[in-house]
């Protein structure tokens, strides 16, 4: 039996990627796997490739490999309600600091407008989409205003994800 990092982890979690062009049928697959586990819908294989894509090759000689520094890295307080990348530090709304909680918490896979109203509004049956939609556009101004490169991009006819999954932090409790 193999012992090491992995062994500590615990058991994979599994993840289901579909590839499909048809909105219809994103929301279709969205509803029927949500709470089996994580998933990633995406439209074409060129959009799941660039979303897993591993860099190739060695970095160039004489250059180090960037690695995030502390002030590299966006972070969320949610005791405080506010989110900070650098020097830079911009209050949430409620609402604003729970999409963005829920957003990075799974930062690959694309969260449907149904598990959002459920998670951030805490609203079972009702969706709004324009009110997802609203919340989105405030949130990604105030992203925009601390310089970060994460952003938060719609998936036609499902729902939402991050652009960039590896830098955001949710510090504290």
């Amino acid at each position: 039996m193999p012992s090491g990092p992995l062994d500590e982890a615990g058991p994979p979690i599994p993840l289901v990627i579909a590839v499909t062009p048809s909105p219809a049928e994103r929301i279709r697959l969205a509803e029927r796997l949500d709470g089996i586990a994580p998933l990633l819908l995406v439209a074409d294989l060129d959009e799941l490739r660039r979303i897993i894509a591993v860099p190739q090759g060695p970095p160039a000689a004489g250059r180090p490999t960037p690695e995030a520094g502390p002030d590299d890295l966006l972070r969320i307080d949610p005791a405080r309600s506010t989110a900070r990348y650098g020097e830079r530090e911009v209050f949430l709304t409620r609402l604003e600091r729970d999409l963005l909680t829920r957003l990075t918490s799974e930062p690959v896979r694309v969260w449907s407008y149904a598990e959002l109203h459920r998670t951030v509004w805490h609203d079972e049956g009702r969706q709004r989409p324009a009110g997802v939609q609203s919340l989105v556009k405030r949130l990604r101004r105030k992203l925009d205003q601390l310089g970060t490169g994460v952003t938060v991009v719609a998936v036609r006819g499902v729902g939402f994800r991050l652009t960039d999954h590896r830098r955001p932090r949710v510090d504290g409790g």
